[in-house]
């Protein structure tokens, strides 16, 4: 709590006009780790696998109404209907295969997934994520064939290089695109993200420590 309390005051000292919601991201913590945040009244965290999640958050949300999940790993399309059922917010929207999945598994559902579409920012081979000159045809698409609510877009920022250049190209694309989100930040550069019109940070380290 202490790490986390801490956070939350450097974000008000750097937020010039917004507000932006801190994703706990406690993939590979276990529940009693986790439980303090929650008591605390924290409602936004993050996990990285399905089966991880319904374990861990299914008897937890049921509890705790307020609490939003948020996917920010890589989504496999056999896992799409599991996750629909716990998570609330999918960050990782990569492919026109699982846009197409995530369509045909919510029809009919009362609350969509909230979604970010990821771009590959650094253009790296090794990521995935949609390439910049696609962003927009891609997320047209989602809305118009697959009816998908998408919010907003995502990126990680390639390694070891000043994510400002990064941040920046995201928050214009945001703009161009007429979206309202941008999940960019994390334990090393959240501080940057902010800056640069970040409305959701994925804090893991920074919060929970260091992983086993």
């Amino acid at each position: 709590i202490t790490n986390f309390e801490k956070i939350k005051q450097e974000i008000k000292n750097n937020l010039l006009h917004r507000d932006t919601k801190v994703i706990a991201v406690s993939k590979t913590f276990s529940l009693e780790h986790i439980m303090p945040l929650v008591q605390y009244g924290h409602k936004d965290f993050g996990e990285n696998k399905v089966q991880e999640a319904e374990k861990k958050w299914k008897f937890t949300k049921e509890q705790n109404p307020n609490i939003k999940l948020h996917m920010v790993g890589k989504l496999q399309t056999n896992k799409v209907k599991s996750a629909l059922e716990i998570f609330d917010f999918l960050h990782s929207l990569d492919t026109l295969k699982l846009a197409e999945s995530i369509s045909k598994h919510s029809d009919g559902k009362k609350n969509k997934i909230k979604i970010f579409v990821q771009v590959n920012i650094g253009n790296e081979p090794q990521k995935n994520g949609i390439k910049i000159s696609d962003v927009s045809e891609f997320v047209e698409n989602c809305k118009k064939n697959f009816s998908l609510d998408i919010i907003g877009l995502m990126c990680i920022p390639p390694f070891n290089n000043d994510p400002k250049t990064f941040f920046s190209k995201m928050q214009e694309l945001k703009k161009e695109l007429n979206l309202n989100d941008l999940s960019m930040g994390m334990s090393s550069d959240y501080l940057v993200a902010i800056n640069y019109g970040s409305s959701f940070l994925r804090l893991g380290t920074a919060i929970f420590g260091k992983r086993q």
